[in-house]
């Protein structure tokens, strides 16, 4: 990125040059002198070309800051990850939030989770609650694989006993298989 900046500074100044230097030579007929560009005014104008790709370029990485602080922000208010029939594996699609939220616990030595296993309202209630421990079981070592601390986690399961959804029907059952991060203030 900077030897593009520096590319597009020195193309700049040398078109400046090539500018001033096909400028129009004519005779002032007051003074009788020919219009030519000295160094310096060249060297300005090519130290204001270069001022400004680095302004530019400054503003272009301000930019990709807060995007890039946008998108770790918004992988940490994904707090709800879900999991296939009778699994406790973790879908690829959640590992990108799962990696942010372990990096913000790394850096966060304070910081407290809670992680809330779930299962849908098939199967006896004793397997749905060890259904829901081994899914944030599984959130959880993934979280410490990754950077976060066991001191910071606790897992909890309430198997079927708390749905995001009561109705019996496929779409429902899929919203209740989940796992969701809770975190605590101290």
């Amino acid at each position: 990125m900077q030897k593009t900046a520096l590319y597009k500074a020195l193309g700049l100044g040398f078109g400046a040059l090539l500018l001033t230097a096909c400028a129009n030579n004519d005779i002032d007929e007051g003074a009788g002198a020919v219009e030519t560009a000295t160094s310096q005014q060249v060297s300005e104008t090519a130290d204001s070309a270069t001022t400004g790709v680095n302004s530019a370029s400054l503003q272009g990485q301000n930019l990709a800051s807060d995007a890039e602080k946008a998108a770790k922000q918004a992988l940490l208010d994904m707090t709800t990850f879900y999991f296939e029939f009778d699994q406790s594996t973790i879908q690829n699609k959640s590992k990108a939030a799962l990696s942010a939220h372990a990096e913000y616990l790394d850096s966060n030595p304070g910081a407290r989770v809670v992680l809330e296993g779930h299962a849908d309202e098939r199967g006896t209630p004793e397997y749905n609650l060890a259904l829901g421990e081994r899914r944030a079981i599984s959130v959880r070592r993934y979280l410490m694989a990754n950077g976060a601390d066991a001191d910071q986690i606790k897992v909890v399961s309430f198997g079927e006993e708390r749905p995001a959804a009561t109705s019996h029907t496929e779409s429902s059952w899929a919203k209740n298989r989940r796992v969701e991060i809770k975190y605590q203030s101290r």
